[in-house]
C-alpha cells in the first residue's frame, strides 16, 4: 500500500530531448535539461525511452545523495506541453 501512495504523489516533469542518428545507424538522445543524461538506443522511440529512464534515475540519485535537483525539476510553473512523437513506418 506504501508503494500506491508514493506514486500518488509523483508530478511528471516534461523534459527536452534531442536525438541524433550516429553513423552505426543508431541513435543517440541528450537533454539540455538533465546535463549527464546521454542514451543511445535502436531507434528514436528506444533512445527517448532510454532518456526518460534514465531522467528518473538522475533525479532520484541527487535526491538520494542531497545534490541539487536540475532546473527543469525544481520549477513551480507547470503548464501543458505539445510533443512530438516518434512513429515507425515500415
Amino acid at each position: 500500500m506504501k508503494k500506491q501512495e508514493h506514486f500518488a504523489n509523483v508530478e511528471e516533469v516534461a523534459i527536452r530531448v534531442r536525438v541524433e542518428r550516429l553513423e552505426t545507424s543508431r541513435y543517440l538522445a541528450t537533454s539540455p535539461d538533465v546535463p549527464g543524461l546521454v542514451a543511445e538506443g535502436r531507434s528514436v522511440a528506444e533512445a527517448v525511452e532510454i532518456a526518460q529512464g534514465l531522467a528518473r534515475k538522475i533525479v532520484e540519485s541527487c535526491l538520494e545523495h542531497g545534490d541539487p535537483l536540475p532546473r527543469v525539476f525544481r520549477s513551480k510553473n507547470k503548464s501543458n506541453h505539445e510533443y512530438r512523437v516518434p512513429v515507425s513506418v515500415s
